[in-house]
């Protein structure tokens, strides 16, 4: 695909508005919302706004003394896969665009904490009803979560397509596939 049949105008200001509000909100926590772990309740204790920070990932993952620099390289593998399929995406796909903008903003986000600090990245967003929490994330989180799943949803569809394609292609050239 030629790099002006890609779908630019719709990935990188998508990218840039994701991490612009994650940086944003992620700086807004760190002086709002101190000391840490202390929630500020949003709407009850159903969401409340508490200020921690982790040096593992998601759900609490963590490698040792090691994890930020593993995290940071998995990071940038990532970032370089996800560049590799925008690369592929046609121009009209536009879930898959949105898709791969969310997760690379939300990597991005998440590096950029990573790199500045070793405490780890910034979280803040923490619902749950009494003791019973979901794990506390930021806006890079959420990004990153729901671009996965659009992604999911968009390469199961792909797949999906390239089967019918598959399984039609024998009967539209009349011919029978050979038996195994």
């Amino acid at each position: 695909m030629a790099s002006g049949d890609r779908p630019a105008g719709r990935f990188w200001p998508l990218v840039i508005g994701i991490l612009a509000l994650d940086v944003v909100t992620k700086l807004w926590a760190e002086r709002a919302l101190v000391p840490m772990h202390v929630p500020h309740d949003v709407i009850g204790d159903w969401v409340r706004l508490t200020l921690l920070y982790n040096p593992g990932a998601a759900f609490g993952l963590y490698l040792g003394d090691a994890s930020r620099w593993i995290f940071m390289a998995l990071t940038v593998v990532a970032v370089v896969i996800i560049l590799r399929m925008y690369a592929q995406t046609r121009r009209d796909d536009v879930p898959r665009t949105i898709a791969l903008a969310m997760i690379f903003a939300g990597a991005i986000g998440n590096l950029i904490d990573r790199i500045r600090s070793d405490r780890g990245v910034v979280d803040f967003i923490d619902i749950g009803i009494g003791a019973t929490r979901w794990p506390t994330f930021n806006v890079a989180d959420i990004g990153v979560s729901c671009g996965a799943v659009l992604l999911a949803l968009v390469l199961w569809r792909e797949d999906r397509a390239h089967a019918a394609q598959a399984s039609a292609a024998p009967a539209a050239t009349g011919s029978t596939p050979a038996a195994p």
